[in-house]
Parts: C-alpha cells; sequence; structure tokens
C-alpha cells in the first residue's frame, strides 16, 4: 500500500509502516496545490524586499542582520553548513526515516514556504531507501532538531552521507544511484527543510508503539508470576476497577483476567491469602496509570505529527508570514519525559514480583531462588542483581530533560526543551526493560514448572501456558546451575521481539480489547 501525505491523520502506527516496513509514501494533490501556492506567495515577497526571518535575514542572535540579494540563496547552504554540527553515533534507520515522513507532513500543510521540489525530494527518499546518516546528539530540542535534519538537507546539495541498499555513501553516489535528482537550495529551503522537532517526534511515535507493546508483555509477566506465587485475583474483578474510573487501570486488569481465564487460580479451585503484597495486587493501578500516560502521549505526539513546526508559518490565503516559536520541543519532551519514568515505574514492579518468586519466605512454598538444590545451586539469585542492576540505571535516567535548558545563541535561544535527551536516554530506559521484564518472566517459567513438577496438579490459564511454550523454544529449565547470561540476552531478544505477546494474543485474542 501507499501512505497519502496530506499534512493531517498520520497516527503512530503509519510511522512505524513507513520507518520499518518501507511502507511507500505520495502526497495528496491538495498537499501540492497549497505547496506550490505556498511558495508563490513568498516569492513575491522576496521580490517586494520585504524582511523575513531566516529568508534574507540570519538567524538566532543575527536574525537582525538583512541579508543583499546576492546572499539570499547562499545563506541557505551555509545555514545547513553551520547547522550540520552533531556528534557521535549514527541514529538507526528507522529513526532518520520517520523524521523524513514527518517533515514532509509539515510541508504538506503549504505554510512552509520551501519549493515542492524539496518535499518531493524527501518522499522520493524514503521511496528509494536514500537515508541520510546523521549523528544521534546535538539538538537541544528547541529552534527543531537542528542538527539531525542538517545532515538530512545536506542531500538536498548532494553532499552528506546515506545509506542505500546496505551501503553507506557519500550523498552525491546515493541520490546517483537511487535515480533522485539534486534540487539543490534556494531561498527558504534549508530552514524550511531543518526547522522542526521531526526526530524528537519520530522517537516518539516509535517509543509510544514499542512501550505499548511492553507494557502488553509486562501484564503477560504479571499474570505468570501471579499463577506462579498462588495469588488471589479478586483484586483483577472488573468492578473495583471501575468503580474507580481509571481507563487504564480496567484495561489492564481485563489483560491480566484474559492471560489467567480457565485456569484454576482463575475459577477458584486454589487455596489463596485473603490479601497479597501491593506488587501482586495493584499491578492494575501501577501499569494502568502508565497506561494513562502514555495515552495521553500519543495525543500530543500525533498532534504534533500533523502538526505546522516551523518558523516563520506563512499563509498564503491571507498573504501573511508570521514569525514564532513552533520549532519548540516541549509539547512532546514533557509527555515523553513521563513515558520514561512509567516504563521505569513498571519495571520495578516486575523487579518485585521476580523477587517473590525468589524468595522462600515469600513464594508460597516455592525452593530458594527457584532451585532445588539450595546451597550446592544458587539457582535464579544473581538473575535479580542483573535486574537490579538496570533498574538502578533506568532510576538514574528517569530524572525529566525538560526541566534542564541551557541558554545558547548568545541568549536569543535561552530556553530550550532538551527533548533530544529525553529521547536518547528513553531508549535506553526500554533497552533495560525489556532485559527487566525478560528475567521476570524466565523466573515465572520457572516456578511454574517447579509447581508442575513436585506440588498438586495445577492448571495454569491459557495465555500463562502459551507464554511458558514460547520460553521453552529459547531458554531450558533450569534443572542444575549453568552461566545464565545467554538466557539473560535471548529473554531479552524474545521479549523486544514481541513473539511472547504475538503469540498469545493469537490464542486468547488481543490484550487491549
Amino acid at each position: 500500500m501507499t501512505l497519502i501525505i496530506s499534512g493531517a491523520n498520520l497516527k503512530i502506527e503509519d510511522v512505524v509502516k513507513v520507518a520499518r516496513q518501507g511502507e511507500k509514501v505520495e502526497l495528496h494533490a491538495d498537499a501540492v496545490k497549497r505547496i506550490v501556492a505556498c511558495r508563490q506567495m513568498l516569492e513575491k515577497k522576496i521580490e517586494a524586499g520585504e524582511i523575513m526571518y531566516g529568508i534574507n535575514t540570519g538567524i538566532g542572535e543575527f536574525s537582525e542582520i538583512v541579508l543583499t540579494d546576492d546572499q539570499v540563496k547562499d545563506f541557505q547552504k551555509y545555514l545547513v553548513y553551520n547547522h550540520a554540527a552533531g556528534i557521535g553515533d549514527p541514529f538507526p534507520i528507522e529513526i532518520v526515516r520517520a523524521a523524513m515522513l514527518g517533515r514532509i507532513n509539515v510541508h504538506a500543510h503549504g505554510n512552509s514556504g520551501c519549493r515542492p521540489e524539496i518535499t518531493q525530494t524527501l518522499v522520493q527518499m524514503l521511496n528509494k531507501g536514500v537515508t541520510p546518516w546523521v549523528c544521534e546528539k546535538g539538538s537541544v530540542g528547541a529552534c527543531g532538531d537542528l542538527a539531525p535534519m542538517s545532515q538530512i538537507a545536506l542531500l538536498m546539495m548532494g553532499e552528506g552521507r546515506a545509506y542505500y541498499q546496505g551501503e553507506l555513501l557519500t550523498g552525491k553516489e546515493a541520490m546517483a544511484k537511487a535515480g533522485i535528482p539534486v534540487p539543490g537550495l534556494e531561498a527558504r529551503d534549508g530552514l524550511a527543510t531543518i526547522n522542526g522537532s521531526n526526530v524528537l517526534t519520530a522517537m516518539a511515535a516509535l517509543m509510544i508503539y514499542d512501550t505499548n507493546n511492553w507494557m502488553k508483555q509486562a501484564e503477560i509477566a504479571c499474570a505468570m508470576a501471579l499463577e506462579a506465587l498462588k495469588a488471589n485475583l479478586k483484586p483483577y474483578n472488573h468492578r473495583i476497577l471501575e468503580v474507580r474510573g481509571f481507563p487504564g487501570g480496567i484495561r489492564s486488569a481485563k489483560a491480566i483476567r484474559k492471560v489467567t481465564a480457565d485456569g484454576d487460580l482463575a475459577t477458584g479451585k486454589m487455596k489463596v491469602k485473603v490479601q497479597d503484597a501491593y506488587s501482586m495486587r495493584s499491578t492494575p493501578q501501577v501499569i494502568g496509570a502508565a497506561h494513562d500516560a502514555i495515552a495521553w502521549a500519543r495525543i500530543q505526539v500525533e498532534t504534533e505529527l500533523n502538526g505546522v513546526g516551523d518558523n516563520p508559518i506563512f499563509f498564503a490565503e491571507e498573504n501573511l508570514q508570521l514569525s514564532g516559536a513552533n520549532f519548540q520541543g516541549s509539547p512532546v519532551a514533557v509527555p515523553m519525559d513521563m513515558v520514561g519514568y512509567c516504563v521505569t515505574m513498571v519495571s520495578v514492579l516486575s523487579e518485585r514480583r521476580m523477587n517473590r518468586l525468589n524468595n522462600p519466605a515469600l513464594s508460597v512454598g516455592l525452593p530458594p531462588f527457584l532451585t532445588k538444590g539450595a546451597g550446592m545451586f544458587s539457582g535464579l539469585m544473581l538473575s535479580q542483581y542483573t535486574a537490579d542492576m538496570q533498574i538502578v540505571e533506568q532510576r538514574i535516567l528517569s530524572m525529566p530533560s525538560c526541566i534542564q535548558s541551557i541558554p545558547a545563541a548568545a541568549d536569543q535561544e535561552d530556553f530550550v526543551s532538551m527533548g533530544m535527551n529525553g529521547a536518547l536516554k528513553n531508549r535506553q530506559i526500554l533497552d533495560n526493560a525489556y532485559g527487566i521484564l525478560g528475567i521476570e518472566m524466565m523466573a515465572a517459567a520457572q516456578a511454574l514448572d517447579l509447581r508442575e513438577k513436585f506440588e498438586e496438579k495445577y492448571t495454569f490459564g491459557k495465555g500463562t501456558r502459551v507464554a511458558r511454550s514460547v520460553i521453552r523454544k529459547y531458554v531450558d529449565y533450569l534443572d542444575i546451575d549453568r552461566p545464565l547470561y545467554d538466557d539473560h540476552n535471548k529473554m531479552k531478544e524474545l521479549v523486544k521481539s514481541c513473539e511472547i505477546l504475538h503469540t498469545v494474543e493469537k490464542e486468547i485474542g488481543s490484550l487491549e480489547d
């Protein structure tokens, strides 16, 4: 299929399809008309000598310096050169593709003033698989993601570097091999390509998508642990969550009930405590709070995806240009800080259940550290250490970035969102979360096996059985001690792949319904 870009209705799932699955894109005919009309208006203003920021003036602290007619075109080139000032490793290809998609959707509104050739070149680059090589670090998330977006804009002049068919080439080579004409930069084209928080928003969109999948797996892990620990499932009754009213909590409890359905615990055949510890009975409230935070973050990110993040902004029908601050990253940076620390919060809950599985004083009859040979063997004792180390790293990274502004540009840009810092650390938080959740799932599978091997007959819920069967394809039951680093890494990759989630949902239905 081809995704039609109109400036509206772009969803996070659309970003995923284009960024990761290579779905083709096409500008809507009305979007092309708007871009052309805006450009025509801009050119008339240039001819009339109207002073416009970033077109015939400098930028930042130099915004009061008016450029000569001869300088206007070259200024766009030097603007991009100057701002292509990032550092560090390259972004994954999917992030750069998502950022390009976001920029195309901004242009589709017809408020940016660039030539249509610039937008259409970005479209061709996505469709033909030319992806600029872009450094991860350099944006402060305020005047747009200027540093990384400038490395994309270099391709508009046949410069920079880009991936094409698995090779890293010069920009000129990549564009030539893909058969994409280099459009060059004229008045306004450079700034219109770089002046928005598109990389931050791209990372946010992918993070929200991945976090939602991770959260559903956190509910599967919880269900497995609850069955292994013979928990009282009454706290998951829908009436308890509904009377409080938070949609995330209602959703989470329903998901856990789905996974445990038809098992002896859910049908009341097992003897349970009157009331369990918080880590066992408050999961819907905790994961539910995270679901609700992510739902708000999705609204913010999709609003940004479909809005005009640029400066200045042109209104062709009114023959008007206005300079403001729609590049400011705070509307995305704030919710994404929240998403990061919500992932950490749910990870802490996961580790606490893992602790109960390991601790014989808390595990309702399971052997210490889930090993039959305590003393000679240490079982999953050290798995908890590994989870704990990652938890602490998550906690360190969970300090909000949006409060960390450092003034720049001679105090012209005296408040910035630092949203890119938040986006980068969120990737690390989620990477640790895969490992932590994988360790809980491994421990829960071990505990479930022990219940079957050494206790009374106990039938687990269908979702729990399916999840355990997937885990056992990759990680064997721990009969005697062995090095566990391979198991930990396999579990981390298994959670990241969502194979457990997809297999469970195939058997019992979506955990979001």
